[in-house]
């Protein structure tokens, strides 16, 4: 399920914010009501709690601390024919800061969304800036889906879907203490969650260390399609229907590359994808000032894999990564940003 259309800076109402943007009642979904109304019934603060609609957590029968969750993607069909992108609370790449601060390297006049939004679209309280687009999907020529965005006075952008759930994770927790701190679900950490790695759509697998009994796994925040970066804060945010398969890796089988047993993996059909985040187990709260520390992570990550799993050697490998391999940015909108590596295969093949 999508948070975007029943958050507060929305109105709560997903029938009368979609209304708005011409969407009928029988597209809107029943979920998204039920899950508005319940809204009202829970102790909920707007401007520090997490806005992502969760499934979980799921019992993983033998799994245990120690191995690794394999997540395999194999299914990511869009729920509806629409999707929105946000820019709230004066987040994202170009923030509005605390106390009227400015972000370095850019003025008061290129914060987005401007200074001046207040209480911008269908349904917003005053006060929190939102500035949400509507972008409806549509099927091209040749069969694919695409998403719709206004060019200015005339014309259109179009881009191709492609689906995956931002929010994939197992319980994590850095405390056992009864006054530890709610754990939120904006921040992705050692066991995954709000990873937005916009690599993981259907043929690719995530690799979890296990932390918990069972598991605990759960997933959210599905994206129609994000690019890398998601800049403006949230990706084209729209309801999927996944189809997951979860095997549980036991420690020397083989079955899940070695990094994946204290740090988050991905492999997709063409790549191997180790990654680093910069604040992992949630301890620093660093914001896109720590995109150093995600890469060298990474690159560690990678280094690690490749001497580990493949055989290279470390010197070679440190090269190689230099040579031929992509670190691309996750996200920088979550807390904690991430760097990603791309490692692909065709280069290993003999």
């Amino acid at each position: 399920m999508s948070h975007e259309g029943i958050l507060e800076d929305q109105g709560r109402d997903p029938v009368a914010y979609f209304a708005g943007h011409g969407v009928p009642r029988d597209q809107v979904l029943d979920d998204s009501v039920a899950i508005a109304r319940d809204y009202s019934r829970t102790s909920r603060d707007f401007d520090v709690d997490g806005p992502h609609v969760i499934t979980g957590p799921i019992h993983v029968d033998g799994a245990e601390p120690g191995d690794v969750l394999k997540v395999e993607m194999l299914s990511m069909l869009p729920r509806v024919p629409y999707g929105v992108v946000s820019n709230r609370h004066g987040k994202g790449a170009l923030p509005r800061l605390g106390g009227g601060a400015v972000p370095a390297g850019i003025t008061e006049a290129e914060i987005m969304p401007p200074v001046a939004t207040d209480g911008r679209g269908s349904g917003e309280p005053r006060g929190y800036g939102n500035v949400s687009v509507f972008t409806p999907v549509r099927q091209d020529p040749q069969g694919g889906l695409t998403g719709v965005l206004p060019r200015g006075r005339s014309g259109r952008i179009a881009f191709p879907l492609a689906p995956f759930t931002g929010a994939m994770g197992v319980a994590f927790a850095t405390s056992t203490e009864l006054n530890a701190p709610a754990l939120n679900s904006i921040p992705p950490t050692l066991g995954g969650g709000n990873i937005d790695i916009n690599l993981l759509g259907v043929g690719a697998t995530f690799f979890l260390p296990v932390f918990s009994e069972g598991a605990l796994f759960y997933v959210g925040d599905p994206h129609l399609s994000m690019g890398g970066g998601e800049v403006a804060l949230t990706a084209l945010e729209g309801s999927l229907r996944g189809t997951f398969r979860l095997t549980v890796c036991k420690r020397g089988s083989g079955d899940a590359p070695s990094v994946a047993f204290h740090y988050p993996f991905v492999e997709t059909p063409d790549a191997w994808v180790p990654l680093g985040l910069s604040d992992p187990d949630g301890s620093q709260r660093s914001g896109s000032g720590g995109l150093d520390v995600a890469l060298r992570r990474a690159v560690v990550n990678a280094l690690d894999f490749l001497q580990d799993d493949l055989g290279v050697d470390r010197a070679v490998a440190y090269a190689y990564l230099s040579a031929a391999a992509n670190f691309e940015v996750s996200q920088v909108v979550d807390r904690t940003v991430g760097v990603h590596a791309v490692v692909l295969k065709a280069h290993f093949s003999d």
